[in-house]
């Protein structure tokens, strides 16, 4: 019984301050206009300053693994390319099948999976899976990207150039993770004013996230096709990550760095994708249904997966 104890003190706290997000919206405390702004200063300003913080001051030696980013990334094309051929043979339309598969593969690494990471296995293992995230999020932009323009190439976008800049070039949080490594790369100390501030200013990144995740969440949401959404769902949140523990495994990789990629491959499907499938000619109304069933369920998948890695020795009791 002690992993699974375990493991609730690990889940819990996560989506207890995600619940805490709901009863504070539901009470008037916050509203979509907080939700919506503080959003924007988590995504543009706050998660893109701790992961510079955190990368800035690593350790590469012992926080970044070559083989494990590789394999990462290996699986996350697998489950690109498996969701989005499930989605084919199951006769979706276009407009669905990049939606479907995107929902199967790309979590919300930054809002959900370092907090669970964080609370798993610390300070060493939120900054290995800063490092990691700043890695993947590329990878996952660009499948994103490739999976809903395959079965609609007919109709690209007016604006395709300048969404493969923003989810690429742009992305506050791929420049976050470069200037991070850059800085590291340098040799250069922190100064103490300047960790000081960033210290003070990132403690509350993470807490914030939830929150406005908790405070976004809505069963009205749900909409359109919710079988297809469950079985995304399903797929983003058992067959996925299960996947991941596998092609990791295989390649040699234990300890906290396998449960740290099987955690961040377990997360719940990212908010993004929603505005993905909108500008890209996807179906929204699916996207909308499968954030909400992925995060609504993640609780249990996260606590059916941390106890599979407690069993494994993999989290710390």
């Amino acid at each position: 019984m002690q992993p699974f104890f375990t493991t609730l003190s690990i889940v819990l706290p996560v989506f207890a301050v995600m619940t805490l997000g709901t009863l504070l919206r539901r009470t008037g405390l916050i509203n979509q206009e907080f939700i919506r702004q503080t959003n924007r200063l988590i995504y543009y300003a706050l998660l893109p300053l701790l992961l510079f913080y955190k990368i800035s001051t690593a350790n590469f030696a012992t926080s970044f693994n070559p083989k494990l980013t590789l394999g990462m990334i290996a699986t996350l094309s697998a489950g690109a390319v498996i969701s989005y051929a499930s989605g084919y043979l199951l006769g979706y339309p276009p407009e669905d099948r990049g939606t479907f598969s995107q929902g199967g593969f790309r979590g919300n690494l930054a809002y959900v999976g370092l907090p669970i990471v964080l609370s798993a296995y610390g300070d060493a293992g939120f900054t290995r899976a800063g490092l990691l995230m700043g890695c993947l999020v590329p990878v996952i932009n660009l499948w994103s990207i490739v999976v809903h323009i395959l079965p609609q190439r007919h109709r690209h976008p007016t604006r395709l150039w300048q969404l493969v800049r923003d989810q690429l070039l742009y992305n506050p949080l791929i420049i976050g993770a470069i200037a991070g490594i850059l800085w590291n790369m340098s040799g250069l100390p922190m100064p103490d004013i300047a960790g000081n501030t960033l210290h003070m200013v990132t403690t509350a990144t993470l807490p914030l996230a939830l929150i406005t995740i908790g405070g976004a969440f809505s069963l009205q949401q749900l909409q359109g096709d919710l079988k297809k959404a469950g079985l995304a769902s399903l797929f983003k949140l058992a067959v996925f990550p299960l996947l991941n523990l596998w092609i990791i495994s295989q390649l040699g990789i234990h300890g906290m760095d396998l449960g740290i990629a099987v955690l961040l491959a377990g997360t719940p499907t990212a908010a993004a994708s929603y505005v993905l499938a909108h500008e890209l000619n996807g179906n929204p109304s699916l996207a909308s249904s499968i954030i909400i069933i992925s995060t609504l369920f993640s609780a249990i998948s996260f606590t059916g997966l941390l106890t599979v890695l407690g069993l494994m020795g993999l989290v710390p009791n």
